[in-house]
């Protein structure tokens, strides 16, 4: 005859282990960010600000919005400001620059 062990009871009946718990997370995390509008990858500018480039260079930095650029400073043209680290326009900013009349430019590289 056998007797239930009171010592050592028997585990609960598995609630799908760290892999739904995991899948779980995940899922939670990413309506989290739907919902918010959040994205995973870095934002160029905080809240508040607007992304401006360096006359006639590569640089860049942020302005508060409803400011204009530093001096040395100007915006990206309409419908190319860079959104996110290492977006299509972040990446393409990295190449060419807006020179003093205003047209699009690539970068020469001295080497």
């Amino acid at each position: 005859m056998r007797f239930p062990s009171r010592a050592h009871p028997r585990p609960p009946a598995s609630t799908g282990g760290p892999t739904r718990t995991a899948a779980g997370f995940v899922l939670a995390c990413a309506t989290a960010a739907v919902l918010t509008g959040c994205s995973a990858q870095d934002a160029i500018c905080g809240d508040g600000e607007y992304p401006v480039m360096s006359a006639g260079g590569t640089g860049s930095a942020c302005a508060p919005d409803g400011k204009e650029p530093p001096d040395g400073y100007v915006r990206y043209p309409q419908g190319k400001v860079p959104q996110h680290v290492g977006d299509r326009w972040d990446t393409y900013w990295n190449t060419h620059t807006v020179d003093e009349n205003g047209n699009i430019v690539k970068v020469s590289r001295a080497g």
